[in-house]
């Protein structure tokens, strides 16, 4: 287990290593984390190979990782941390609230998930807790969880997806165009395109307005 360091019996400050692919977040984040005296943010990254050079070259006591990034997803960037047995502790904090992707990133491995509405407080205290060895979700994130779960063992279809094409699905029935997804995601749109095809197969569905009705109908969006 990641713990802080010790230096002459006192603990040092937790090494944090944050990853977001925008510059302005990633400093927002650096000063709210900053100001509390146990914690220092050591390190930057903006996409999957910058995470995982850093996190390869040296130790760090929590990871603060994003979902989306331009060349892997945030869950994509977890399981690769897991295959190169890098082990530190992941704290997703990002802007997507719809339980899926928590579930999703619980399941993985991930120490804590949080959404970036978050009260500094909290962040700060989520990282405290991971780092400690526990595990953190937010008090809305967890009852979003918890109606999830209670119907387990029914499970919808949407579970049958990889991270990469639930996060299409999530974007395409939440009305956004293949362009738009694409340029969101920095891919291709043919790319998108063969997403959005594999998808529409595994669900057995036809057109962009089932995957809509579908979502709207498991209260995947509103």
């Amino acid at each position: 287990m990641t713990t802080a360091t010790r230096t002459n019996g006192k603990t040092a400050a937790i090494r944090v290593l944050i990853a977001d692919d925008h510059p302005i977040v990633r400093r927002g984040l650096r000063e709210m984390l900053e100001e509390v005296p146990d914690i220092s943010v050591e390190g930057e990254a903006g996409n999957a190979a910058e995470i995982l050079d850093l996190a390869r070259r040296r130790e760090w006591d929590v990871l603060v990782l994003d979902l989306h990034f331009p060349d892997r997803s945030g869950l994509e960037v977890l399981h690769d941390l897991k295959i190169a047995h890098i082990d530190v502790p992941v704290l997703f904090l990002t802007v997507s609230s719809e339980e899926q992707f928590a579930i999703r990133a619980l399941r993985a491995g991930a120490a804590g998930y949080l959404t970036k509405e978050t009260a500094p407080e909290e962040l700060v205290a989520a990282v405290r807790k991971v780092v400690s060895g526990g595990r953190y979700v937010s008090a809305a994130v967890a009852e979003r969880i918890a109606l999830h779960l209670d119907d387990e063992t029914k499970r919808p279809i949407h579970e049958s997806l990889s991270d990469r094409e639930y996060e299409v699905f999530h974007m395409l029935a939440s009305g956004r165009t293949p362009t738009q997804v694409a340029e969101a995601l920095h891919l291709s749109v043919k790319t998108i395109s063969t997403y959005r095809a594999r998808i529409l197969e595994k669900m057995g569905l036809s057109t962009n307005a089932e995957l809509t009705v579908y979502a709207v109908r498991n209260g995947i969006v509103s």
